[in-house]
């Protein structure tokens, strides 16, 4: 074997993938679909909770990193929008706390209280899937000071 053909043999090794490989990670893809998404799919009300609740933590945190930053939380009149911009206040990171004010999953807006009626320091929920105050079920709302750890 000359050297331009164990060049020629090299790159035509490294093209890409077989028809078979591609198949076989197909079927595989498949098998594994099969599986996980009749779990996921029949439960799609407590993925939107485990969601919010998610996203609520996640809130929380921009929360103490303001308040480690500024001494103090937003006020209820800055709401949520000071976590991704400055409201005036000084100490505040430039790069704010959050890229932008999250929404539940049901495309509502998060109430932000401060300080709170239930907490100290502030209240944060999602009124869940109905969009109001109370309900039970999957229309039950979402509150941090409600919150399992």
């Amino acid at each position: 074997m000359n050297k331009s053909s164990i060049i020629n043999h090299q790159s035509s090794i490294s093209k890409g993938f077989t028809l078979i490989e591609l198949m076989i990670v197909v079927v595989i893809l498949g098998l594994l679909a099969t599986i996980v998404m009749p779990k996921v799919l029949s439960r799609p009300e407590q993925a939107r909770r485990v969601k919010a609740k998610a996203d609520i933590r996640n809130i929380q945190s921009a929360l103490a990193y303001f308040k480690t930053d500024t001494g103090r939380f937003p006020t209820t009149s800055q709401g949520l929008e000071g976590l991704v911009t400055n409201p005036g206040v000084q100490g505040y990171n430039n790069d704010g706390y959050l890229e932008r004010v999250p929404i539940d999953p049901w495309r509502h807006k998060y109430i932000y209280i401060s300080p709170g009626v239930n907490s100290k320091d502030y209240d944060l929920e999602s009124l869940g899937k109905d969009g109001e105050q109370g309900g039970t079920g999957d229309d039950a709302d979402i509150e941090s000071w409600n919150m399992e750890s």
